[in-house]
């Protein structure tokens, strides 16, 4: 067995016994050690953990990466409904529900129902963190050169445009569903649903969820526009 110790990294293995091998002062104290000998020791001991601590962190968990089951739990209590492309549409020409788009600019200047209001919840990433590199790197091993992160300001460009008494039908590509299935007992969040979280934990009241996503709303041939 061979270990490896990145300089970026301090791996602490907590041993039954009174020593410790938890950082590299522990190399240069008075002690020998040997792979060797240290190895035997971990089979004729046993390691009961080992911790990993990464100099390029991930900054705490925002509302948006929370678990699926906790938003879902909170858009069930404030009773956000999905609607079907169709009723969303009527709901838009007859009671003055506005369509919020939150899929990348790009996206909604290709195609976009009339009247839809965007503000992308996902940005290509911009920032050069260590942390913002390393996603990058990890995209780019799967080939992805566009990856995204959270947009900060949703929540901000969002209350520029809509107020918090809005009547608003959030609207992405696929649309995700809060509808329990055999294999997804806890239905499937979206990029729509995510953000339909975040504005119901802001304080918006009015809140519809697009179910089947825009892809439904123009595969049904329903109005859309473009922009330049």
């Amino acid at each position: 067995m061979t270990t490896m110790i990145a300089a970026s990294s301090i791996v602490k293995a907590n041993l039954p016994c009174s020593s410790r091998i938890s950082s590299s002062s522990d190399f240069s104290s008075g002690h020998s050690w040997r792979p060797l000998e240290a190895a035997k020791h971990y089979r004729a001991h046993g390691v009961r953990s080992l911790r990993i601590t990464c100099a390029a962190t991930k900054t705490a968990k925002s509302p948006a990466e929370e678990e699926w089951k906790i938003k879902r739990q909170l858009l069930v209590e404030k009773r956000v409904r999905s609607v079907d492309v169709k009723e969303a549409l009527r709901l838009q020409n007859e009671n003055n529900f506005v369509i919020l788009d939150v899929r990348p600019e790009a996206e909604f200047k290709q195609a976009h129902p009339p009247g839809a209001v965007n503000v992308q919840i996902y940005r290509l990433i911009k920032e050069w963190t260590a942390w913002d590199i390393a996603r990058r790197a990890a995209f780019a091993f799967f080939g992805i050169f566009a990856g995204t992160e959270e947009n900060p300001e949703f929540i901000k460009s969002v209350e520029e445009k809509l107020n918090k008494d809005s009547k608003i039908i959030v609207a992405c590509s696929a649309g995700g569903t809060m509808k329990p299935t055999q294999n997804l007992p806890d239905g499937k969040q979206s990029r729509s649903l995510i953000a339909a979280y975040l504005l119901v934990l802001n304080g918006y009241k009015n809140v519809f969820h697009l179910d089947g996503g825009l892809y439904t709303w123009f595969k049904e041939d329903l109005p859309s526009e473009e922009e330049d």
